[in-house]
């Protein structure tokens, strides 16, 4: 299987951004569940799961400080790559 994501480091900071299909954002046992099935691939780093609506707007969930540093960016700077994965 292959996910859309990638890793940032900012201020000091490593964390790791995951995209997501929305419903996943609005149940906190399937955000828990991703983030889990994701740790493989970014091990040791926080896990930002992030989607976006039908215009194209991202919604972030996670670690407050790293949401909010996302918050204030565009989501055309993030570096996005494909993982594979099992």
């Amino acid at each position: 299987m292959q996910l859309e994501g990638a890793v940032i480091r900012e201020q000091g900071q490593t964390f790791a951004i995951v995209v997501v299909k929305p419903h996943i954002l609005n149940n906190s046992a399937e955000c828990d569940d991703a983030r889990r099935n994701f740790r493989n691939i970014f091990p040791g780093m926080p896990i930002v799961l992030m989607a976006q609506d039908s215009r194209g707007l991202p919604t972030y969930q996670g670690r407050p400080d790293i949401v909010k540093f996302l918050a204030s960016i565009s989501v055309s700077r993030i570096p996005w790559k494909k993982y594979n994965y099992n």
